[in-house]
């Protein structure tokens, strides 16, 4: 598998950034082998709070991202090596007056590998023109915990997302073959529609895996309390191997919380570590 094959199609003026991160597995512990940073996303170093596992906090500096931006981020964990990357704040895309503003992540796990993708939430502010693309793309034995966040407005402030047009797609595959593959349209419309958000500003998606029903059943039984709260949606499916639990609710900070809690009991039984949060989630 190579990264490299993955690539932005949007042309529009705009910032243009692109990150190329390679793990390797080396004298018994994971290092960042390789780094290409172009335009403004940058990661300034690896941390090891747990030893042999290399943290990774991915940062784009202007704090924002306008239409016409193009960001890129691409990251190949080669065999045997251990990567988390998460983002020190949520990433904030704004009103567009006219401009797609397009952002992509490629993520391939190599043999005997693993990788936790946990960013922090998406906000789109009221008017935002974005193309959101996430591809995973596994080797046969490859291990993985990941989610997306996407707050639609700003609800804390009472802004809808009346105007504006996201096109989100999102893709797990294992050596080649699909096993989740989404694309969602969001608009102002479909916020309300039953058939859509139901009224709802927040939807999330965990995936991970190589999972079973005795791990279903485990995120299942953790989120059991959260089934019954009127105030959000939430669900857990296994496709395959791939564990999917999927959110609708009020708040990015409630959804946060849930998928925390639910990594903590995913993490020791798909790779054997225990639920210790990166230092940044408490900054």
């Amino acid at each position: 598998m190579n990264s490299k094959n993955c690539f932005l199609t949007k042309h529009q003026e705009g910032w243009l950034a692109k990150l190329n991160l390679e793990f390797s597995y080396r004298r018994n512990k994971t290092i960042l082998s390789n780094k290409h940073q172009r335009g403004p996303l940058v990661v300034q170093r690896a941390f090891y709070p747990e030893g042999d596992l290399c943290h990774v906090y991915i940062v784009h500096p202007p704090g924002g991202v306008v239409g016409g931006d193009r960001l890129a981020i691409n990251a190949n964990v080669h065999e045997k090596a251990s990567t988390l990357l998460t983002t020190p704040g949520a990433s904030k895309f704004y009103r567009s007056q006219g401009k797609i503003a397009s952002q992509q992540q490629c993520l391939e796990i190599s043999e005997q590998a693993s990788l936790e993708y946990l960013p922090q939430e998406n906000i789109y502010f009221p008017g935002a023109q974005v193309h959101m693309q996430t591809r995973i793309n596994l080797s046969r034995n490859a291990k993985f915990i990941a989610w997306e966040i996407h707050c639609l407005g700003l609800p804390a402030s009472n802004e809808r997302f009346s105007t504006g047009q996201l096109d989100l797609e999102f893709s797990v595959t294992r050596v080649q073959k699909p096993l989740l593959m989404e694309r969602l349209h969001a608009n102002a419309e479909r916020l309300d529609s039953p058939t859509g958000f139901r009224a709802f500003p927040i939807t999330a998606t965990l995936v991970a895996g190589p999972a079973n029903k005795d791990i279903l059943g485990r995120a299942r039984e953790e989120l059991k309390d959260d089934v019954n709260n009127k105030q959000q949606l939430v669900s857990a499916t296994l496709i395959e191997d791939c564990l999917s639990l999927r959110y609708l609710g009020n708040t990015s900070e409630q959804c946060r919380n849930l998928f925390i809690r639910v990594w903590k009991v995913l993490r020791p039984l798909i790779l054997q570590r225990p639920g210790l949060s990166p230092r940044i989630w408490a900054t």
